[in-house]
């Protein structure tokens, strides 16, 4: 045991401490500063290798990576923080190759700089620069070297306040593309190469059917500023790259590789990648179809830069969903369609299909609480359709009903379900589904997207058929499945409730409350094409005679024929 303290002794270890407390206290506390430069967009005057010594290595946190330039003076690494910081020190880790004579400078605008520190007498190793100044971009600027070699540095680090937030986000959203040729013709209308940069899945770039059917070819995008490049994201069309380099530069003239492959295979591709630069390039070597190359989108994540903030996504349903929109159909017998929900869409339909549909005279409420939607054997003066088989006549010889909320209700995800009883007989084709809503505003089918929820044939009304249709799998190509009744039983005996469970992730269809088939937006992506179901769509219904899929109604199919419709709801 250790003898007691006398009470000097204790009085003056009690001084000490206050003495040390109060010390202690008069340094301003290091939360007061933050790093800013970790991960940020780093560029240099040059690199010695700019595989193993990029200047991303010395702003990467990794005390075990460097940046060095080339052998000779004057040289400079300089970090972009993302937005004007207030800056109070600067730590340099140096390598065996140092500056003798350096400068610290802060800018602005990355052209004109100011000097926070300077000394012609470096020694190299660990510095701890206390500093004071502002701007977005700091640099080192070395004018005299240590060595024969060049500058080196483990690591560049800058403290202070403000500054941009330094987290990962899409840099290269509606920024300018330049391409070595692109499509615009009937096959590919406007394949610019803004078309790969403007979060639109429906759109695309292509190189030109006439001149860019060759190797290589090349899109690259103008990020506005120096970043740092995180990841990339490529959705190909089927006209992909089998070889290609991504590609980073300063200037556009000069390209640095930071990705290559020779075994593409295409569709979605996101790549995790390290490099810096203000342009990032898809340079394909060799094609993997007689094609060209051709990309739906090209999305380059990081750091840096000069982003636009892209549309807000949609929101996904809430969990439970509430309903938001319906229609119980419980008019008097012989109502029509609410007006305020649904407007006709007459005339005749797509897919030589045989019918003309009229302007709501052949839809009405039942005063039972259904909508009936009827075919009928009754021809059409002045209109024309495929010639019926029946009767040999252009003429269209069967009217019937389809409406839609278009002009009335749009939405993006929900809970989308309907209570539905089907017709018997060859020739009819019921239908429940929504289309892209800019197809309103004229954009061609299928690039506004098509949801199928219900579609059955009346000449196998044991089978049921969910689909989506996009530009690149659609009609007998569409993503989708068809299912029958547990018992084998059959559509047109009873009611049952279709629906679509539609949010960010995909699409779960169900019948009566049974999970069918189920659509991922991840595994189509990988395997089909790219996903165009994040945006508005309509409600359709309608009750098709004839057509390419059910053929035509032949001397038993019965008519009059009618579809029930006991609701149509939404929820979200």
């Amino acid at each position: 045991m250790s003898p007691p303290l006398s009470p000097g002794v204790r009085r003056l270890g009690t001084l000490l401490a206050l003495m040390l407390t109060l010390s202690l206290l008069a340094v301003p506390p290091a939360s007061a500063a933050s790093l800013l430069s970790q991960g940020k967009p780093a560029t240099a005057a040059s690199t010695e290798s700019a595989a193993a010594f990029p200047a991303s290595a010395a702003v990467d946190g990794n005390a075990g990576t460097r940046w060095s330039s080339a052998f000779s003076d004057p040289q400079w690494i300089q970090v972009d923080l993302g937005a004007t910081a207030s800056i109070s020190q600067v730590q340099l880790t140096w390598e065996a190759a140092y500056a003798t004579a350096f400068q610290v400078q802060a800018s602005t605008d990355g052209a004109s700089w100011t000097n926070l520190h300077s000394t012609t007498t470096g020694t190299g190793g660990d510095q701890t620069l206390n500093v004071s100044g502002s701007g977005r971009y700091v640099r080192v600027l070395g004018t005299q070297r240590a060595t024969q070699y060049g500058y080196s540095l483990w690591e560049f680090k800058v403290y202070g306040t403000g500054g941009g937030t330094g987290g990962e986000r899409l840099l290269s959203y509606n920024k300018p593309g330049v391409a070595s040729t692109s499509q615009h013709d009937a096959n590919c209308w406007e394949c610019t190469p803004a078309r790969a940069f403007d979060l639109d899945p429906a759109s695309r770039w292509a190189t030109s059917s006439t001149t860019g059917w060759v190797d290589p070819g090349w899109i690259y995008v103008d990020l506005g500023a120096t970043a740092q490049i995180s990841k990339v994201v490529l959705q190909w069309d089927p006209a992909h790259a089998r070889s290609y380099q991504l590609q980073v530069s300063g200037d556009a003239a000069s390209w640095t590789t930071i990705y290559s492959t020779t075994s593409s295979a295409g569709f979605k591709q996101t790549l995790n990648v390290s490099g810096s630069g203000r342009y990032v390039r898809m340079y394909g070597t060799q094609r993997a179809t007689a094609y060209g190359y051709s990309l739906w989108e090209f999305q380059v994540y990081g750091t840096g830069g000069n982003p636009t903030d892209p549309p807000a996504p949609p929101k996904d349903p809430a969990n439970p969903p509430a309903l938001v929109w319906s229609d119980e159909f419980n008019g008097a017998s012989g109502t029509k369609p609410d007006a305020a929900k649904w407007r006709a869409d007459p005339g005749t339909g797509p897919n030589n299909e045989l019918e003309y549909y009229t302007n709501h005279d052949n839809a009405s409420m039942d005063g039972q609480g259904n909508l009936v939607m009827e075919a009928r054997k009754q021809a059409t003066p002045g209109s024309a359709c495929p010639t019926d088989p029946l009767t040999g006549s252009g003429t269209c010889q069967y009217t019937s009903a389809r409406m839609n909320t278009g002009t009335k209700f749009h939405f993006t995800y929900g809970r989308v379900e309907a209570r539905i009883r089907v017709p018997k007989g060859n020739g009819f084709w019921p239908a429940f589904w929504m289309m892209g809503a800019d197809f309103l505003t004229g954009r061609p089918w299928p690039y506004n997207g098509e949801v199928d929820i219900m579609e059955v044939l009346g000449k196998d009304v044991k089978t049921s058929y969910s689909t989506v249709h996009a530009p690149a799998y659609n009609g007998g190509g569409g993503v989708g499945a068809p299912y029958t009744l547990p018992s084998g039983a059959d559509y047109s005996d009873d009611f049952h409730v279709w629906a679509a469970n539609w949010d960010s992730k995909g699409i779960v269809y169900t019948l009566d409350g049974r999970t069918v088939f189920t659509i991922s937006k991840d595994q189509v992506e990988q395997t089909r094409g790219p996903w165009i179901f994040d945006h508005p769509f309509y409600l359709i219904l309608n009750l098709a005679v004839g057509g390419d899929w059910p053929g035509p109604p032949n001397a038993a199919t019965p008519f009059p024929a009618r579809m029930l419709v006991d609701y149509v709801r939404v929820y979200q």
